[in-house]
């Protein structure tokens, strides 16, 4: 929050204190609407019953006040029940230089608490996928965010690596193989295993409709499907450690892991541990031992264990099967758990889909009946569907789009559309396929994280590469654009703050100084929107403020200093706000 809403806001409660008796703690100030006259709105409504007067009556008295006892404010305007004040130059240009004197304006000082972020949570029997890239980027760009906020974040990545849908593309794999690899068959480890999965799908139905077309019913094919029932006997033989399948798994999960890897580095998220499902649902099966043992849980007779939620609004839910393999509910218990024993951390986050609300409701009820320590501070922080314009793409499986495809494309359309525009004169080959790859996923990210994430969402390729307009590159050009004027600059002095300012000056140095409320504001909701929406504006507000006043053709030295000093910061504010949306700014294009 910058120290101008703070001296006004003290004001105004003494104000309220001396005019009409009213206490207040905090006291909320708006951005004045771009039609009215001012810089700040206060809304007097809700002291309208205390005052016993009418709200444009005490806004006229509280904006005497101000002008009387508040030295930066110069003046108020009463619109109804809504009071706008406006600042003195003076208060703006030594705000401006706070900020360009501030040896770290970008950090909030260390919570003293420290944030697990679990994001990405691929299955190793098929690879990442749009959905995974919201869910990447969602979850990477929340952690930068928490940093900075001043959290101690760890980044971890569960991956489901056993169940009986890797058993399936194992399966596959053993049946219709042919000991294909990666190298022969020049397909990523993770398509490869990808492959194998869907030929599973397309034998099972080959299989249900020849069991349908002898007599069973649609439900009575699908479970004696020959070749379910052999993925089911794999899963078995996998927990009890077959070694002929364990070698199995461990070859295919390989190339899978390494596929992943390339896939990651591509979209430019890491992770501090990566932990797997085949290493926690022991420890889940424990817990639910334990559970067993203090009445949390119950059998029923066929021997499988569940636990009733009704008193909580829930149902009945399984947390062990029959013959005992686990469920994925069984295996976040232990993974919850190890997280725990790992790194005690204050709270734990859960980057994944709205199609699992239900599933993380659960888990968290299960945890407070478990009464275990790692059961507060846990957060579902759940995104909708990403859809994409009919058409736009073709899925690999044909069921999904496929995340290294898609971010393939999009860093062509960006090379495609930066050679149109003939933006890299000068550029090494190199370089040019550099800003291409940062544009591109600069584009895809910004499109992703620019909306709440529980909103489903279309996904548009062609619109979100886009120059003009919210998009990322538009962010990332304006960063360009401050480069070359400060190129050509040369050095800045101290601000001097006896100068008059333009509504655009005053606009930018507003946007500079809410930038630490802006990261506060987004790590406290976990909502890279906040940052998103807030690089927009400060890259429009930029374009304004450069559209309407020379820079380095301003004569006057104080003002030519005043701007190139706006230039700076708006670049190192605009830099760092795409950093944490996971996003580079390139310093030319």
């Amino acid at each position: 929050m910058s120290t101008i809403q703070q001296q006004i806001q003290l004001e105004l409660a003494k104000g309220l204190k001396n005019l009409f008796q009213i206490d207040v703690t905090e006291i909320a100030l708006q951005e004045t609407k771009k039609e009215f006259e001012g810089a700040y709105t206060l809304v007097v409504f809700p002291y309208t019953k205390q005052a016993g007067k009418a709200p444009a009556a005490i806004a006229t008295d509280l904006g005497e006040y101000l002008v009387a006892n508040c030295s930066i404010v110069k003046a108020y305007q009463v619109v109804q029940g809504f009071l706008n004040i406006s600042v003195h130059d003076s208060a703006w240009l030594g705000l401006l230089a706070s900020v360009a004197s501030d040896n770290n304006p970008f950090q909030i000082e260390s919570k003293g608490e420290k944030v697990l972020i679990e994001y990405s949570s691929p299955n190793t029997n098929k690879p990442l996928h749009l959905g995974h890239l919201r869910n990447n980027f969602l979850g990477f760009s929340v952690a930068q965010i928490l940093a900075a906020g001043g959290y101690e974040v760890v980044k971890t990545n569960l991956v489901n690596d056993r169940g009986i849908h890797i058993c399936k593309s194992m399966l596959a794999y053993q049946l219709f193989g042919n000991q294909e690899t990666p190298e022969t068959s020049g397909l990523k480890g993770d398509h490869l295993v990808g492959k194998y999965y869907v030929a599973f799908d397309v034998a099972y139905k080959e299989e249900i409709a020849a069991l349908k077309a002898n007599g069973l019913d649609e439900e009575q094919a699908k479970k004696q499907a020959p070749i379910l029932l052999k993925a089911q006997e794999m899963l078995l033989k996998w927990e009890q450690g077959d070694e002929e399948v364990m070698n199995l798994w461990n070859t295919m999960n390989a190339w899978v892991f390494a596929g992943f890897e390339k896939s990651y580095q591509t979209m430019g998220v890491s992770f501090d541990k990566i932990y797997r499902e085949s290493n926690t649902y022991l420890l889940g099966k424990q817990l639910v031992d334990e559970g067993l043992a203090a009445g949390v849980f119950f059998q029923k007779p066929d021997g499988s264990v569940w636990i009733n939620l009704e008193a909580e609004g829930l149902d009945e839910k399984l947390v062990l099967r029959k013959d005992g393999t686990s469920v994925y509910i069984t295996q976040d218990m232990g993974t919850a758990q190890l997280k725990y024993e790992d790194f005690k951390a204050n709270q734990s986050v859960y980057v994944v889909g709205n199609e699992q609300d239900y599933h993380f409701e659960v888990l968290f009820h299960i945890l407070k009946k478990l009464n275990k320590p790692f059961s507060k501070g846990n957060f579902h922080l759940s995104y909708g569907m990403v859809d994409l314009p009919s058409g736009k793409m073709k899925s690999r499986e044909g069921t999904v789009v496929d995340a290294d495809d898609l971010m393939a494309e999009m860093i062509q359309t960006a090379k495609d559309r930066t050679l149109e525009l003939g933006k890299i004169d000068g550029f090494t080959e190199a370089e040019s396929n550099e800003l291409f790859h940062n544009l591109g996923l600069g584009a895809l990210k910004y499109f992703l994280l620019k909306v709440e994430p529980k909103k489903r969402m279309l996904f548009n390729p062609e619109e979100s590469i886009d120059f003009q307009g919210n998009t990322g590159p538009f962010i990332q050009y304006t960063h360009a654009r401050i480069c070359s004027i400060l190129r050509k600059g040369g050095s800045i002095s101290t601000v001097s703050i006896d100068s008059d300012l333009a509504e655009s000056e005053q606009e930018l140095i507003y946007l500079l100084g809410e930038y630490k409320a802006q990261i506060a504001q987004a790590a406290a909701n976990f909502a890279p929107s906040v940052i998103a929406n807030y690089s927009y504006d400060l890259a429009k507000t930029f374009n304004k403020f450069y559209n309407e006043l020379s820079i380095l053709s301003e004569e006057n030295e104080v003002k030519r200093n005043i701007r190139l000093t706006l230039a700076e910061l708006t670049g190192k504010t605009i830099q760092h706000a795409t950093s944490l949306l996971g996003i580079v700014s390139p310093n030319r294009m």
